[in-house]
């Protein structure tokens, strides 16, 4: 670990991370050009904003509203496709594994694809929570967070929490906000 990471890390402990003024401004600095770091707390409201995704696009699948739509909109706002290239990874991918393309992320989350004939759709399983529990969140150069750890997904129908381990990557996109550009996740090992 470097030294600028490893002094970010103790000052944000000592400080509990607290949000401050200069932190809510980080996203209008960076949309004005200004380079500002991407913090542990906007990874921390990221994360959070996603699970919310994910459970509302399976509230609209069974509310039988325009699920589809729920999901563009949840890529288009977490997913940086619009601006390169994504890693993404899904966890219950197992023939096509690797979805770079704002299509293939589509499937994933929501099936029907016929390029893609294992997805089931992942988001409209449904899950009630997405609760998340970072193992660690480093930037080390600023202009990119990983974050690292488990996130555990409530089913619907209840039943214990299914937990999945993940790497994201986040960059901020040209209005400030950060946008998942690296998405690896798997279920963890198990032997036999």
């Amino acid at each position: 670990m470097t030294k600028p990471v490893l002094a970010a890390l103790m000052a944000c402990a000592a400080s509990l991370c607290a949000v401050s003024p200069a932190l809510a401004e980080a996203p209008a600095a960076a949309a004005q050009g200004a380079p500002e770091c991407i913090t542990e707390a906007e990874v921390v409201a990221a994360q959070q904003a996603w699970g919310e995704g994910i459970v509302a696009i399976g509230r609209v699948h069974g509310e039988g509203g325009d699920y589809v739509a729920a999901a563009r909109d949840h890529i288009q706002t977490h997913y940086g496709y619009d601006q390169g290239l994504v890693l993404f990874k899904p966890t219950l991918a197992a023939q096509e594994q690797f979805r770079t393309s704002f299509d293939a992320a589509l499937s994933y989350f929501v099936g029907g694809n016929p390029s893609f004939p294992e997805d089931s759709g992942f988001a409209i399983k449904p899950w009630t929570r997405v609760r998340w529990m970072n193992a660690g969140i480093i930037n080390d150069g600023c202009t990119m967070a990983v974050a690292m750890g488990n996130y555990f997904f409530t089913p619907a129908g209840g039943g214990a929490e299914v937990k999945v381990e993940y790497t994201l990557g986040y960059v901020r996109d040209d209005a400030g906000r950060l946008r998942i550009v690296v998405h690896k996740s798997s279920l963890p090992y198990s032997e036999g």
